[in-house]
């Protein structure tokens, strides 16, 4: 395992000054990898995939957002926004003195989200930017799980979660007992859910469900917060640095939309998990890690 060194990093919000948990793994002053993680409100503790099969000549930082479990949390709504969120990781990028000669930047579904917005204000400080399992689009995203999604289910079994989600029984044991092997163990990590890593179950298990919740929505079966019409599809051609997007056969994002978001980027390419789902890095770990580890070393040459 690399080396790994500890520190949380001042923050300054709106409400005084926070604190946010980062973790280096290794160093490695060319290549420097930030991790965004998904939810939102998750966790970095999924990203462990890196201690197995990513290179340990590649520096990699863990980084939970404000919010998540490692790191303070206001508890305050106003704080989940998209440009304050954009503004935090500019200052773990300064305060990690992170540059445009050795910057990577990789985002997780909605770290996606935040990885192209830091793209399009900040790409200067950037080398490469890494968009994992994310659509460019949350309404293309709704309309891919309402089409195609629920299409492979049994229509009874949609037609129950639909009940169940109209009456507000988002936390019943009904509504898990249907999602677990109709949606989790198909699109969001391929294996049977008592199999799942400690490491992804901590990450679930510590989500910030108010955070979740106010951005995402409470449904798991599409998208209704405050992300419902985010849409960067148009705003692609921008982002002039070398960008992989990566992309799953059995991810809860469509994999044709986002090799079409590889085209439409200026330096753009295309990594497609053909076993993998929403969590590739562990259900198609090897196409994975190998494929950022490619264009890793591609953008710093």
């Amino acid at each position: 395992m690399a080396l790994q060194q500890t520190r949380r990093i001042p923050i300054e919000t709106p409400g005084g000054t926070m604190e946010v948990w980062t973790q280096r793994n290794g160093s490695n002053p060319e290549m420097r990898l930030l991790l965004l993680h998904g939810g939102p409100g998750a966790t970095h503790e999924y990203f462990k995939s890196f201690e197995t099969w990513f290179p340990q000549e590649i520096e990699y930082i863990y980084y939970d957002q404000l919010g998540s479990y490692h790191s303070d949390n206001p508890a305050d709504r106003s704080y989940w926004t998209i440009p304050r969120f954009v503004d935090e990781i500019e200052q773990v990028r300064a305060a990690l003195e992170l540059g445009p000669n050795n910057f990577f930047l990789l985002g997780h579904s909605w770290g996606g989200i935040l990885a192209m917005e830091y793209a399009l204000t900040h790409q200067d400080a950037l080398k490469g930017l890494i968009i994992s399992n994310m659509m460019s689009s949350c309404p293309e995203y709704q309309r891919y799980a309402d089409e195609v999604l629920a299409a492979r289910m049994e229509p009874g079994v949609v037609a129950r979660i639909r009940e169940l989600e109209a009456a507000g029984e988002y936390e019943s044991e009904e509504y898990m007992d249907l999602l677990i092997p109709h949606h989790y163990e198909q699109h969001v990590l391929r294996k049977p859910a008592m199999e799942w890593p400690p490491a992804v179950n901590a990450a679930f298990d510590r989500i910030n469900k108010d955070l979740y919740v106010s951005m995402q929505g409470p449904s798991e079966f599409g998208i209704s917060g405050a992300l419902e019409n985010w849409d960067r599809s148009g705003d692609l051609a921008r982002i002039a640095v070398p960008t992989l997007v990566i992309g799953a056969q059995y991810d809860t994002m469509d994999p044709a939309h986002m090799r079409w978001m590889a085209e439409q980027l200026p330096h753009g390419e295309y990594l497609h998990c053909p076993d993998g789902s929403h969590m590739a890095m562990w259900d198609d770990p090897e196409v994975y890690h190998q494929g950022i580890e490619r264009f890793i070393r591609s953008a710093k040459s």
